[in-house]
């Protein structure tokens, strides 16, 4: 991830993932001083959050399609070739999202377990590291659709591509079809 802020003006640039959540894990958002200075002693500082600056993080999630019958429980793996677990924040930065047809992707789960609002229980995420894994337990027909992994420790952000297409590596992992 990357981001850039400006002392005491909380100025973020965010990956998508945090713009969806609405949060910037490893950025100084905003720092405040309590003491005054004189616009002409104030000297503006720019905080760079870059992690990741190994290389690319590369995903690669198994298996590519699952066939399973209602009721039934599904888990889908991803492993990340980095670490995701964020030393700051003490948080894995891996997210899970679903795309059904025609629909842009849903987020189910983010921080590798928690479940984003709105997301049923059956839906959970465990893993930490470099290996995690998504589990649909109780399948029901509506959660036929496409799951993808995402890392969100290295910049830049990226927009998910079709499915096909999602070889070259990348913070997205290839996603999975039930």
């Amino acid at each position: 991830m990357f981001c850039i802020g400006s002392w005491g003006h909380g100025l973020v640039a965010q990956s998508p993932i945090n713009r969806v959540l609405g949060m910037g894990p490893g950025c100084i958002r905003r720092v405040t001083s309590s003491k005054m200075v004189p616009q002409s002693n104030a000297l503006l500082f720019l905080v760079f959050c870059i992690s990741g600056v190994s290389g690319d993080i590369i995903m690669t999630q198994s298996p590519s399609s699952v066939t399973r019958s209602i009721g039934e429980s599904v888990t889908i793996n991803c492993k990340s070739s980095q670490s995701l677990l964020h030393s700051f924040i003490r948080k894995n930065l891996l997210a899970w999202y679903q795309q059904k047809p025609g629909q842009r992707p849903k987020l189910l789960i983010y921080y590798a377990s928690t479940r984003a609002y709105g997301v049923p229980d059956r839906f959970s995420g465990s893993g930490s590291g470099t290996d995690f894994t998504l589990t649909i337990s109780n399948l029901q027909a509506e959660d036929v659709a496409t799951y993808y992994c995402q890392q969100d420790d290295s910049s830049p952000p990226t927009v998910l591509q079709p499915r096909t297409q999602t070889s070259s590596p990348g913070p997205w992992g290839r996603g999975a079809v039930l």
